[in-house]
């Protein structure tokens, strides 16, 4: 059972989300993607403001937008390339600069946050594209893969682990790890805890078949670079991956996990009991989220050396 202050916040969300739902939506239209970028940007201080002694700075990769984020008067050979969520249809570095901004803070290590291109106006494989674009910026400003770790966060955490496949894939260098959080890994949205926590989870309703389709495009949304579940696991790096017992993408990390665990990978699952998506970002508000970012940082300094 989840701390009394976990418990009080999962409340405090989900009496929020009562509160503000209306008539049913329509994820499959242009207009609710649009009325959800706009929420995701208003409510882009709602995981906390920017930790003091963060310094960031805009910098552009070809024609995407990035910023580093690193630590003030803090080393700057190791890195973390961070990869947002939105659903693969939304997110900016405005919205998740905070975010990001705690692993900086927690790790000590500097972050590259980067806007990859979003559906429906550019579907896959423009993100994923984007992504390795992003790496590779990293390895020509000297960065060797040993000090570079991914992490994302929901369709981000997706998104990283796709990157690592194609990476694999290319016979490119890997990154040293990974950290996945509540990651999409099946938009055909197979998973049981897509029926079971329906009920419970906080996220919108209808939004992951939905999403799926604005990014696959044209293209089968089993293909593994959509959903990494269906892919290839062999030859990935170390990988630690957080999921809420109460999200209906629960068994998305948790199937991924149990396929590559089964193909070798070095691979740590945490499922947060009766929590929802994404709650080690809400750290350090309640216990759980705190130990959980205590720890995805103490991996992160360990396997970025």
């Amino acid at each position: 059972m989840p701390s009394l202050r976990g418990r009080l916040i999962t409340f405090l969300l989900r009496h929020r989300n009562i509160r503000q739902k209306k008539e049913a939506i329509d994820w499959n239209t242009y207009e609710a993607v649009l009325s959800f970028r706009k929420e995701v940007e208003e409510g882009a201080g709602k995981f906390g403001k920017m930790p003091k002694d963060i310094d960031v700075s805009p910098v552009n990769i070809d024609e995407l937008y990035a910023e580093w984020i690193f630590p003030a008067q803090g080393k700057k050979d190791r890195i973390i390339l961070y990869f947002h969520g939105g659903g693969y249809v939304s997110g900016t570095c405005k919205a998740h600069r905070s975010i990001a901004a705690k692993f900086v803070k927690n790790s000590k290590v500097g972050a590259l946050l980067f806007e990859y291109r979003l559906a429906p106006e550019n579907p896959f494989p423009a993100a994923l594209d984007d992504s390795l674009a992003a790496y590779n910026y990293l390895l020509t400003e000297g960065f060797s893969p040993s000090n570079i770790v991914f992490v994302g966060d929901s369709a981000g955490g997706g998104l990283c682990l796709a990157a690592l496949l194609a990476l694999r894939d290319q016979k490119k260098p890997l990154p040293a790890a990974a950290v996945s959080i509540s990651p999409v890994t099946d938009f055909k949205c197979t998973g049981e805890s897509y029926k079971t926590n329906a009920k419970v989870c906080l996220s919108p309703e209808g939004t992951g078949l939905a999403f799926g389709k604005h990014y696959a495009g044209s293209n089968d949304p089993g293909l593994p670079y959509i959903s990494p579940l269906y892919g290839d696991l062999h030859q990935l790096p170390p990988a630690l991956i957080y999921a809420g017992g109460n999200e209906t993408l629960r068994d998305d990390a948790v199937r991924f996990a149990k396929k590559a665990r089964e193909a070798g990978v070095d691979i740590t699952l945490k499922v947060g009991e009766g929590l929802f998506h994404c709650y080690p970002v809400m750290a350090p508000l309640f216990p759980e989220a705190k130990q959980a970012m205590e720890e995805i940082c103490a991996f992160i300094r360990y396997l970025s050396i």
